[in-house]
């Protein structure tokens, strides 16, 4: 899983840099840019972001006056010209502070201790608060979903679908990321941008094709071909032990 970022900067050319240090890096996923700090609260209220890079000095509101007014609060890497604000940024949690001009030798040192922290809490809370069961609204009304009963999820541009045996599908306003969230990792996988699917469900692979059941077929997506195969290989592997 990938640590998704937001970089907030009112420089074009520093946001640009960090931009691009962001897709140069294999685990950091770019969730948007931001020119300002305003921008970027109706994004961080309505998308899952892990990690913020704040400029502490911009016009209207400033980083940390920023970073002090949320009441959901990513990780944060603070990215400023002035040195005499890192006493302030550790002050509130900050993971690191980046003096510019930032070099990429930098950043990466600053983003592994942001994925040390993401695997050492992140994963653990998820863990010790993952359940058996979910509620999404529908229509006017909020359903219950067990995992166990989902065979796959599908996206359908802002809302998804989840396929339930032998029901109609379960149709949410909710971005497919947000729902992988909620999702149990050793249920779960997502096979393609559009599709999750539980693993359990699984009826037959023919190539890059899932089956679930005898009739639906889910492509397995370019980008999501190598986890997949890993997968598979283990599960192979798994059971080619079980016969001996």
């Amino acid at each position: 899983m990938k640590i998704r970022c937001l970089a907030i900067d009112d420089e074009p050319l520093a946001l640009q840099q960090i931009s691009s240090y962001i897709d140069k890096t294999p685990f950091l996923e770019k969730v948007a840019l931001c020119q300002s700090a305003f921008d970027a609260m109706e994004i961080i209220e309505n998308e899952l972001v892990h990690l913020l890079f704040v400029d502490i000095n911009m016009p209207d509101l400033n980083g940390m006056d920023f970073i002090k007014s949320l009441s959901k609060k990513p990780q944060v890497i603070f990215t400023t010209a002035y040195s005499e604000y890192a006493i302030e940024g550790f002050q509130v949690d900050a993971i690191d502070y980046l003096l510019k001009p930032i070099n990429y030798n930098s950043f990466l040192k600053a983003v592994n201790k942001a994925k040390t922290w993401f695997e050492l809490t992140q994963w653990k809370e998820k863990a010790e608060n993952e359940t058996d069961e979910v509620f999404v609204k529908s229509d006017y009304k909020v359903v219950k979903v067990r995992f166990e009963d989902i065979l796959y999820v599908e996206s359908a541009n802002e809302y998804i679908k989840i396929y339930i045996d032998k029901n109609e599908p379960i149709t949410t306003l909710m971005r497919l990321k947000i729902f992988e969230e909620q999702l149990p990792v050793k249920k779960f996988m997502r096979i393609h941008r559009s599709f999750i699917v539980n693993i359990e469900k699984i009826s037959a692979i023919d190539r890059n094709r899932i089956y679930i059941g005898s009739k639906t077929i889910i492509p397995v997506g370019e980008q999501y071909k190598e986890t997949f195969q890993k997968f598979l290989h283990k599960k192979m592997y798994r059971s080619s032990d079980n016969t001996h």
